[in-house]
């Protein structure tokens, strides 16, 4: 029998690789690691690449085993779910894997400018009626300028064809440098993160969903500007696919 709620959220109060702060925009969230996160946690100089709605971090614990010289943080503001991937990491002695247990919304609270690498958002709710929670909108890529390295590489990885075509859209028409693109990962390939299949993404595959995938760069300088088209709407019952809003998934 699995542990339930209360006896996970236990757990991640002592766990060494969990921080949580688990608060709102409106909060003030003072964090003594911001800019901080490789001397005072890893205690390396590696290059730290977060893993945004992070879920039960299957994929962050993945990359983390498949790049043990990079440092990896898992990031949600449901702590039950994170529960898994911390548990898995400290078992296995993984040192490079950390997990936050926060808002999104106030990410840039948690890191210092040039900290981090690499984003990857991997399944994250299209929020198709509000821009302004999407993961990939002008609003979030203005947040992550503030910690990212100019340059900084972005991966989204979905099942989601309205937020995997907004972001193309929203790349496109900023002119960002698009290093991979495909509607279809398992067809077209992308090297390692192949190996790295989350439980929900095992699932949307059975039902006949392409996996999609994009690869772009985020330059710090010039104004980001939203795409204005009409995109079509995922139709999420067909594939018996709950609903979620952003009050109780990632953001």
């Amino acid at each position: 029998m699995g542990k339930g709620k209360l006896a996970k959220f236990a757990d991640m109060e002592r766990y060494e690789n969990v921080f949580q702060y688990p608060y709102g925009v409106i909060s003030d969230v003072p964090f003594e690691m911001r800019g901080h996160w490789r001397e005072m946690y890893f205690k390396n100089n590696n290059p730290i690449v977060l893993e945004l709605g992070c879920g039960k971090g299957e994929y962050t614990v993945g990359l983390a085993k498949l790049f043990p010289d990079m440092n990896f943080i898992g990031v949600d503001i449901k702590g039950a779910r994170m529960w898994t991937g911390a548990t898995e990491a400290l078992q296995e002695g993984l040192g490079n894997v950390a997990f936050l247990r926060t808002n999104i919304e106030i990410i840039d609270r948690f890191f210092g400018e040039d900290e981090v690498q690499e984003i990857w958002l991997t399944f994250s709710d299209p929020q198709m009626k509000n821009p302004r929670k999407r993961l990939t909108s002008t609003y979030f890529m203005n947040r992550y300028r503030r910690f990212l390295v100019d340059g900084g590489i972005i991966h989204l990885k979905t099942d989601s064809n309205f937020l995997f075509t907004y972001t193309s859209y929203m790349v496109d028409k900023n002119h960002l440098p698009v290093l991979f693109r495909t509607e279809d990962l398992y067809r077209d390939g992308a090297g390692p993160i192949l190996s790295i299949q989350t439980y929900y993404e095992k699932m949307w595959m059975d039902r006949g969903l392409n996996i999609k995938y994009q690869k772009f760069r985020l330059p710090r300088k010039g104004e980001l500007a939203e795409p204005e088209i009409e995109i079509e709407l995922d139709d999420y019952r067909s594939y018996r696919r709950d609903k979620r809003s952003g009050s109780d998934t990632h953001v």
